[in-house]
């Protein structure tokens, strides 16, 4: 989420070797919070209003249709549901403490309090981009980061819906933002600024000041809540009957609808990232675009060779794991790179879905440690490939130093990259498995997780919720 391009470094020093004057200069004091506001750019404002509408499409309706398509009848009110509150969870606690912790200062593992329910987030606060003197309102870059906050919890509930309580999921979700959530996301993405640079050298998350790069949430959404949901479904156990019945999904045309919602979603979520609307932006629209269609076309051909048809599950299954692997390289990836890492990740992503899952006997039930897990995985490593500028990549800009320094393309290193990348995902995968591990078996061990065999039976629609998906 944090880049400026080599290319963008190279035509600035261009214009200043025609005229220096066109060149901007690097700011060697921050800028007060009055002349910040004043550099505050309507159409970045605009763009990112845009794109918080987008990703919160993401959850409700996108991500709710999708995981409710592909479940049984009986539990479809149920999904809808859970995703429904945890977004409006989600948000409440964002506001709260979680924009504090996650984006103030002070560590480089966790954010303090100075923030906590949005003290001094006001109208007149502005928010840094990636760009010397170039600023968006505080509250725009809040709500944004808001909508990836609704959505990363929900993600969790596909790997073990159709047996799980709601109110002690409910918990759990609160408990999981404020000890795994905030803390990655701080890690990865906070930093002070570059005009703030000259005076907050360090002050960024653990694995940002690292270089690690995560243009979107690879680590910090996809592989967080990946892990967290085959944690989950381990602990909670497989579904009754699972192996041995057919549980086929109920509404594939939901779940093309979904996943159609959480491809037009997606546009906000990845371009929007770069915080600006500039030619960065359209780097990130144009790989998130297609990278999902060849990892759409990619899981189809996997169909047709194992199965001897084209399935609509595998092809709308395809198109999430590629939006998933080009989420941490969006901003990072050429064209022609992200068409290879959608190509690539869908048949990864297949293996582990249709034979280690069988083979392991885990009921990972709408695949989230497959897909966005795995694919998250995949996106995160292939995000240093991706990047070197002498495959097409944008390279990026190396934000502990000032003034920042473009990374030239023979200074450019796969092998040094590729240790950072793994490193932010070995960390975010022991993290938030762990801590995902203690809350999930506390929960089971006080208020219970599962509910019983009778209920489970008859679905939790009727037994949670007094209500059905379908009157007929």
């Amino acid at each position: 989420m944090r880049i400026l391009t080599y290319s963008f470094a190279a035509g600035l020093a261009a214009l200043a070797l025609a005229d220096p004057a066109l060149a901007a200069p690097a700011l060697v004091k921050a800028p007060s919070a009055e002349q910040a506001a004043a550099m505050i750019n309507k159409g970045d404002t605009a763009w990112m209003l845009v794109s918080s509408a987008l990703v919160l499409l993401m959850s409700v309706p996108g991500l709710a249709l999708f995981y409710g398509g592909l479940v049984r009848t009986k539990n479809m009110l149920s999904v809808l549901m859970q995703v429904f509150m945890i977004v409006s969870i989600a948000a409440l606690v964002w506001v709260c403490w979680g924009y504090s912790l996650a984006f103030t200062g002070g560590s480089p593992y966790i954010g303090g309090f100075g923030k906590a329910f949005l003290i001094g987030v006001t109208a007149a606060s502005p928010a840094a981009t990636f760009s010397n003197n170039v600023y968006i309102p505080e509250l725009a870059y809040c709500a944004f980061q808001m909508t990836f906050a609704c959505i990363t919890p929900a993600l969790i509930v596909g790997a073990f819906a159709e047996r799980v309580k709601f109110t002690p999921l409910m918990l759990f979700v609160v408990a999981w933002l404020t000890l795994v959530y905030f803390p990655i996301a701080h890690m990865v993405w906070y930093w002070a600024g570059p005009d703030f640079l000259p005076d907050a050298p360090t002050d960024g998350g653990y694995l940002f000041n690292l270089g690690a790069l995560d243009f979107a949430g690879g680590t910090v959404v996809h592989i967080n809540a990946g892990i967290a949901g085959l944690v989950g479904c381990l602990v909670i156990g497989p579904r009754r009957g699972f192996l041995k019945d057919a549980m086929p999904p109920h509404s594939l045309t939901m779940t093309m609808i979904g996943a159609s919602l959480l491809w037009v979603g997606w546009f906000g979520f990845n371009a929007g990232s770069n915080l600006e609307a500039n030619g960065v932006t359209a780097v990130a629209f144009m790989n998130t675009f297609v990278a999902t269609a060849a990892a759409a076309v990619s899981w189809a051909l996997c169909d047709q060779v194992m199965h001897g048809k084209p399935s609509l599950l595998g092809a709308v299954t395809g198109a999430v794991a590629g939006l998933v692997a080009i989420t941490p390289a969006s901003g990072y990836a050429a064209p022609m790179t992200s068409l290879v890492l959608g190509l690539i990740v869908s048949p990864i992503c297949f293996i582990f879905v249709s034979r280690v899952k069988n083979a392991l006997k885990y009921d990972d039930s709408l695949d989230v440690f497959g897909v966005h897990c795995v694919g998250g995985i995949v996106g995160a490593l292939a995000t240093a490939v991706c990047a070197d500028p002498k495959l097409g990549g944008q390279g990026y800009f190396d934000y502990t130093k000032f003034p920042a320094v473009a990374v030239t393309p023979e200074g450019y290193s796969i092998a040094e990259q590729l240790v950072k990348q793994a490193t932010a995902v070995g960390i975010t995968l022991v993290w938030s498995g762990l801590i995902s591990a203690v809350l999930f078996f506390a929960l089971k061990a006080t208020l219970g997780l599962r509910p019983s065999a009778d209920v489970e039976a008859e679905g939790l629609d009727i037994n949670e919720h007094g209500e059905r998906a379908y009157n007929y």
